[in-house]
């Protein structure tokens, strides 16, 4: 039986996806828990960063073929209209949680866990990890869950229209050589470098993150004008922020400076 586990420690949120003896895989509860627990992030300041990952080294084998790919066949139009905008909004509510998600990537990561793992801030796997959108093996096309607007971003437009329509698995190696994985870990390191990410994240500034997370999405669509401009009024909220001169009085103490998150 999948499950969820979450675990608060130092203000970064580990997820963990534990369903082992099927490598992890997503049913209809886990993603709309997934979900609500993504948007919930929103009003939470407590938890400054988010390290997802899954259990007994894999990350994810995507949607359980027999609770979910099973019944969808059988489901009516409404009802896969339903199932897809609610996988959607998982990655939505991804998207707009304020906090970084670092996810920790080890053996399979397919399906819709290849697109947890996209729909992260940064990513960071392992050589013996695979990667695949596997949807077009299924007679379903790559168009899932924002695969074509975000993984054109990440890999490059070429690179994801193969990914996209072979379903093929990329290894760890080329997966960090087309900048899917920050960094490419050992198996047995990975947890911790991932994790070290994510904490040095949570000790950074709060307000500044969440605002380089909203502007590094919101400017996809603006001319390099109206970026430009809608920066100016990032930056100069944030500089409305006590961490802000939290940070100017360290440095002329010459100490770090301990950022409090407002």
């Amino acid at each position: 039986m999948s499950s969820v586990r979450y675990a608060l420690a130092g203000n970064v949120l580990t997820v963990t996806l534990d369903g082992p003896d099927r490598k992890n895989p997503l049913t209809f509860e886990l993603y709309a828990q997934l979900r609500d627990r993504f948007l919930e992030l929103r009003g939470e300041t407590d938890v400054k960063a988010v390290l997802l990952t899954g259990a007994n080294g894999n990350f994810c084998s995507g949607g359980d073929v027999h609770e979910i790919i099973g019944p969808l066949t059988r489901a009516s139009p409404q009802e896969l209209l339903q199932f897809t905008r609610m996988t959607g909004e998982l990655v939505k509510a991804m998207r707009a949680a304020p906090q970084p998600i670092v996810a920790a990537v080890d053996g399979v990561a397919a399906g819709a866990g290849a697109i947890l793992a996209m729909a992260s801030d940064l990513r960071f796997g392992t050589a013996r990890s695979r990667v695949a959108f596997l949807f077009v093996r299924v007679g379903l096309a790559g168009c899932d869950m924002g695969a074509c607007a975000l993984l054109p971003r990440i890999v490059g437009l070429g690179r994801a229209a193969e990914l996209l329509y072979t379903g093929r698995a990329m290894a760890g190696s080329q997966a960090f050589e087309w900048g899917f994985y920050n960094e490419l870990c050992a198996p047995e390191a990975l947890l911790d470098r991932a994790g070290g990410c994510a904490r040095t994240i949570a000790c950074g500034p709060t307000i500044a993150h969440a605002m380089t997370k909203r502007m590094l999405y919101e400017e996809w669509a603006l001319p390099l004008d109206e970026a430009i401009d809608a920066e100016a009024r990032a930056q100069a909220s944030c500089m409305e922020s006590n961490d802000f001169r939290r940070a100017y009085e360290a440095f002329v103490a010459k100490r770090a400076p301990e950022f409090q998150g407002n």
